[in-house]
């Protein structure tokens, strides 16, 4: 398997950009292959790793449909209800509590 260039941070040739870069862009991958990762090092872990599409292959994002739209709003609302007790949180419930503030930390 042939390996892919890897850039330092900022130094990305033209032509290049990140996955948020091209939604910045209003554009989005397309299906293309990874043509090379962005590598930022780091003290005392691993570098961050970004990798890098090309921008002429890149596809116009699709545009956001009343359907897809009331599917977002659902998936959203489903996750603010706590599945103890059934109330509406106000938020996005964590993942890590599974339930409600009240519900997780009764009397707290």
């Amino acid at each position: 398997m042939a390996s892919l260039p890897v850039y330092r941070w900022r130094l990305a040739p033209e032509g290049l950009a990140t996955f948020r870069q091209l939604r910045a862009m209003n554009l989005r991958p397309g299906g293309q292959p990874v043509v090379a990762q962005l590598e930022r090092p780091r003290r005392r872990r691993g570098p961050l790793v970004a990798y890098l599409y090309r921008v002429d292959l890149a596809r116009p994002v699709r545009p956001m449909t009343p359907a897809k739209r009331a599917a977002l709003e659902r998936a959203n609302a489903a996750r603010r209800v706590c599945p103890e007790c059934g109330w509406d949180a106000g938020y996005r419930i964590p993942p890590t509590l599974g339930m409600c503030a009240p519900c997780a930390f009764p009397g707290g």
